[in-house]
């Protein structure tokens, strides 16, 4: 597994792999982690996977996450 880059934007730790034929985008926030594959063969530059840490598609990172947070303070609490 080879380390494509690794930075942290707004609290959010971004790890982007290549393995097997694919790059995985891992985003870490506290205890929760959301990692995306996507085929090598669909990009054509690494510079286009920035994409993934701008705009959109990141803001929905960040909403995904503090949905994860709320259901898992919810479940930690009911235990």
């Amino acid at each position: 597994m080879r380390v494509v880059k690794e930075f942290v934007k707004d609290e959010v730790r971004v790890s982007v792999f290549s393995w097997n034929n694919k790059y995985l985008i891992k985003f870490e926030l506290g205890p929760l982690e959301q990692t995306f594959k996507l085929s090598e063969m669909d990009v054509l530059e690494e510079s286009e996977l920035e994409a993934f840490w701008s705009g959109d598609f990141f803001s929905a990172v960040v909403r995904r996450f503090e949905e994860m947070g709320k259901t898992f303070r919810d479940q930690v609490e009911n235990l």
